[in-house]
């Protein structure tokens, strides 16, 4: 928040006609104890009370809400050679992202106010007690068992649905989101009047109005002219590093989005594709000025990084071109395991999901991983590799190996994707299908057939019907089909 927004809250807040759950007013410090137990309790309070954020606010007085001022500046102020910020955070539990603003209210009057997220699923504790405020005194949530019942039973709400920006007027919202990219790609006239702009991103649930207008972390993550304006998102905002090798030891350049998913993506797809080398002409239906990556499979893929990431987890969508491959990874472990990634679809982000498809950046139904496999094979690349560690998720993509080039988990990995592929085309693989992904000749078809065999032993695939007798004729499904 910036100055203007801050003084904007403080007018807001000391407008409550008293102390609340979710609010305090103090004139200057007492100790970090009295502090780290304030936050509790307001995290605690807000939850109760269905408040985005608690706060307590440095430089009131409490019984008059007269704006005075403070000396406290929490900022750098330290416990012990620690500080104080950091102190709290390391004994909170579990550890809130609150912040802390400092501000002049005036030219005479210093302000400090702590911004303090809802409690969600479970009580904030801190130094392993949780507080709650009742009336305008602290005391321990234990105490009062109804309320601690409240908050366990209080559903998470989806990250989606959190406020990235609140206290703004109709105007402040159509100079921080461009509306008119939302009006374009949906196809949408762009309404006569603000009103009508309001309205609609209301219903989309980009914006909220309560006492005044408030921007969602989607309509942020989705529409900001510049991330940056939205604390909560900024740290969404997508990387790429192009790296000289096959390793990380030599960065050419890297890039960092500054724009809503909305609004970037595109330029996003673009520059990374602009980054790819060439292909020489290698497989079937390429020419010689052929990426070497297909620039759909790129796209789908960036998109599924966007839309299936974990946004409750710290990080960021990144993508990381090397000279024999690009990785693509995203914060968060899938809903479902990468083997049914083709044919199952869970997404977590449910709403960010739904508004991609219908802006056309993303499949309509299913991952897209399908079109992602069928043109990896139209190039003759080896298969994709999706691997799940540390709460992210990576996909890889690589560049052209030949066939005798591939290492024997590779070879499984393709023929498990093409009869993948296969199976949600509604048709079969045969070792013929096989020969034509890999560009076996039919002189070879003891090749495919030894790779069928390694994949059947490997519990990846199975035969369609086990009664057939005859190898010619044998095809393959999925294990899971």
């Amino acid at each position: 928040m910036n100055e203007k927004q801050l003084i904007d809250l403080v007018n807001e807040l000391v407008k409550q006609p008293h102390e609340s759950e979710w609010v305090e007013f103090k004139l200057n410090f007492h100790s970090p104890e009295e502090i780290g137990e304030r936050i509790s309790a307001l995290a605690n309070g807000a939850a109760i009370q269905n408040q985005d954020f608690g706060y307590l606010v440095f430089g009131v007085e409490d019984k008059t809400h007269l704006i005075k001022g403070t000396i406290f500046k929490p900022k750098t102020h330290k416990k012990g050679n620690e500080e104080l910020e950091h102190w709290l955070a390391q004994r909170l539990d579990p550890r809130i992202d609150f912040r802390i603003y400092e501000f002049a209210y005036d030219d005479s009057r210093h302000m400090a106010v702590f911004v303090i997220p809802a409690a969600q699923n479970r009580p904030v504790d801190f130094l392993h007690n949780a507080y709650i405020r009742v009336g305008s005194i602290t005391r321990k949530l234990s105490e009062f068992p109804e309320k601690e019942a409240k908050i366990w039973r209080k559903k998470v709400k989806p990250y989606e649905q959190e406020i990235a920006r609140d206290n703004l007027n109709a105007s402040d919202v159509i100079r921080l989101l461009s509306t008119e990219t939302y009006f374009d790609l949906m196809k949408l006239p762009y309404p006569s009047n603000q009103e009508g702009v309001i309205q609609k991103f209301i219903d989309e649930k980009l914006i909220v109005k309560s006492r005044r207008y408030a921007v969602t972390n989607l309509g942020a993550i989705l529409f900001a002219k510049s991330l940056s304006e939205f604390e909560s998102v900024e740290r969404k905002s997508v990387r790429v590093i192009v790296y000289k090798g096959n390793n990380k030891v030599e960065t050419v350049r890297e890039q960092i989005g500054a724009k809503g998913y909305a609004l970037g993506f595109l330029g996003l797809v673009d520059w990374v594709n602009s980054q790819l080398p060439a292909n020489e002409e290698i497989g079937k239906a390429l020419r010689k000025e052929s990426r070497m990556y297909p620039e759909i499979a790129i796209r789908e893929l960036v998109a599924n990084a966007l839309i299936h990431q974990d946004l409750s987890v710290k990080g960021f969508p990144m993508i990381e071109v090397f000279s024999d491959r690009i990785e693509i990874s995203n914060p968060g472990n899938p809903l479902i395991t990468p083997e049914r990634f083709i044919d199952s679809y869970i997404s977590r982000n449910e709403k960010l999901a739904d508004l991609m498809r219908r802006m056309g950046f993303c499949e309509e139904k299913g991952s897209g991983l399908d079109k992602v496999i069928f043109y990896n094979e139209l190039y003759q690349l080896p298969p994709i590799n999706v691997i799940t560690d540390e709460n992210r998720t990576r996909v890889t993509i690589f560049s052209y190996k030949k066939l005798n080039d591939l290492d024997k988990r590779e070879k499984i990995r393709a023929c498990y994707q093409h009869s993948c592929l296969k199976w949600v085309s509604n048709e079969k693989m045969t070792n013929q299908s096989l020969r034509e992904r890999f560009s076996i000749d039919d002189k070879n078809a003891a090749i495919a057939s030894r790779i069928i065999k390694d994949t059947f032993e490997a519990d990846m695939i199975k035969e369609d019907d086990p009664n057939n007798k005859s190898r010619k004729h044998r095809s393959y499904v999925p294990f899971w089909a």
